[in-house]
């Protein structure tokens, strides 16, 4: 008989395995990362905010007296600047150019080589530099002075030369900048640029700049249909589709079928030509579908009487709200004396993408 003998080797050892639910030490490192780095990020907003929250307690007469040369000034406002300064004046100029004051950005280099003849008496100057010591553009300074343009300076250094050789000093005052390293433009930039936006927006509200003239500013993109009036899109005149209160239903089909883009309704008025009534292709329908065909029937017992109407001067923001409210696809334009002077149809709506 065969002898079983016991083996004397040891049995390995099996290690405890973690939890499944538990994270790996290569998960906790990645987590960790993930959270230093939020809240760094964090960091570097709250240091911004705090750098344009401090400039509020430094506006103060010197903002006053530079909204004034920008608000009178017959000719242009040049910005200039270079550098990370020079980007946020490009946008400075732009925003006061959308905000109908001439402006044009003058690169301190090129100025130096000729764009200076873009200059002239009766033009502004603003400068931006955080340091206010930038070579480029202080050496502009003595043209400026000899074109007689006066000169107002956005820095954080109300010593340096730009701000020695300027009319009006803005000063954002010394601002630690939100990098390890902090030299990166950060902070101040975004002071900068809130200082721009201040003027600029003072300045809009010192010339009493109305929608109006923003719209004519603006006549594309979302900006621009945001300030477009219903005057602008509503059918008017011959696409304009009226029928008499007097008429039969018969007249009103023949009308929405023969205007020009055939428009789903028709405005009903009365003899003065004010509004009274709306009958749509929604009403036929409705007509058809209850067996009422008899198309000789009076056209004011069929008719949607106080129908919704806007005037031509409501914005189609506030119009289109207005339909989409009542569940409608034509809205009756009318005047100050009541008269129906347009159809606004949704398909208009669509197609200048304001629906």
């Amino acid at each position: 008989m065969a002898r079983v003998t016991r083996s004397t080797a040891r049995k390995p050892r099996l290690r405890a395995l973690p939890p499944q639910d538990a994270p790996a030490p290569a998960a906790l490192q990645a987590s960790a990362e993930r959270e230093a780095t939020l809240a760094y990020a964090r960091g570097v907003l709250e240091a911004e905010a705090q750098a344009i929250l401090g400039l509020m307690g430094r506006l103060d007469t010197p903002f006053l007296r530079a909204l004034e040369l920008v608000r009178d000034c017959a000719g242009q406002t040049v910005v200039t600047g270079i550098g990370k300064a020079g980007l946020i004046g490009q946008k400075l100029s732009a925003t006061l150019a959308s905000t109908g004051v001439r402006s044009v950005f003058l690169h301190p280099t090129e100025a130096a080589h000729g764009d200076l003849g873009r200059v002239s008496r009766g033009d502004v100057i603003l400068a931006l530099s955080n340091s206010g010591t930038t070579e480029e553009l202080v050496r502009l300074l003595p043209s400026f002075k000899r074109l007689g343009a006066p000169i107002i300076a956005l820095t954080g250094d109300a010593e340096s030369p730009l701000a020695r050789g300027a009319d009006v000093v803005l000063d954002i005052g010394r601002i630690e900048e939100a990098c390890p390293m902090g030299l990166v433009p950060t902070a101040s930039t975004a002071a900068l640029h809130a200082l721009g936006d201040a003027l600029t927006m003072a300045v809009l509200r010192a010339r009493s700049f109305s929608s109006a003239e923003y719209a004519l500013l603006h006549p594309a993109g979302k900006i621009g249909r945001a300030v477009m009036r219903v005057a602008e899109l509503m059918r008017s005149g011959p696409a304009n589709p009226l029928v008499r209160d007097t008429a039969k239903l018969s007249e009103a089909v023949v009308v929405m079928t023969n205007t020009p883009g055939r428009p789903g309704a028709t405005n009903v008025v009365d003899r003065q030509g004010r509004l009274v009534g709306i009958f749509t292709d929604g009403d036929l329908r409705r007509l058809v579908e209850q067996g009422h065909t008899d198309f000789e029937r009076p056209l004011r017992e069929v008719m949607g009487k106080r129908p919704r109407c806007v005037g031509p001067e409501v914005l189609v923001l506030e119009a289109t709200r207005l339909m989409r409210e009542a569940r409608v696809d034509q809205l009756p334009v009318v005047d100050a004396e009541g008269k129906a002077v347009g159809l606004l149809d949704v398909q208009d709506l669509l197609a200048a993408r304001s629906f």
